[in-house]
């Protein structure tokens, strides 16, 4: 598959997780639309057990240094809450 092509079956939806410990911010692939098309489709899905980011921060809530990552993996069962994040942050 080509990239115009993966381009025209996914997107890219920015968004805020919190754990008990850090705020992350990345975007998850997602498809461009049907099935499992939105946030909560994938954070809700029980046979996954871990979502990927990319251009990801990852920020301590207690303070200290941001991160920068290409890539994250995170565990579904560590995430407190998630919303869409704005462009403007």
């Amino acid at each position: 598959m080509d990239d115009q092509q993966e381009n025209a079956e996914h997107r890219q939806e920015r968004v805020r997780i919190e754990t008990e410990r850090h705020r992350i911010e990345g975007a998850l692939t997602l498809p461009r639309d049907g099935f499992r098309s939105r946030v909560s489709d994938l954070l809700n899905a029980s046979e996954r057990d871990f979502i990927t980011l990319t251009e990801v921060t990852v920020a301590p809530l207690e303070g200290g240094p941001i991160e920068l990552h290409p890539y994250l993996s995170l565990a579904r069962r560590h995430i407190v809450f998630a919303v869409a994040a704005s462009e403007q942050s």
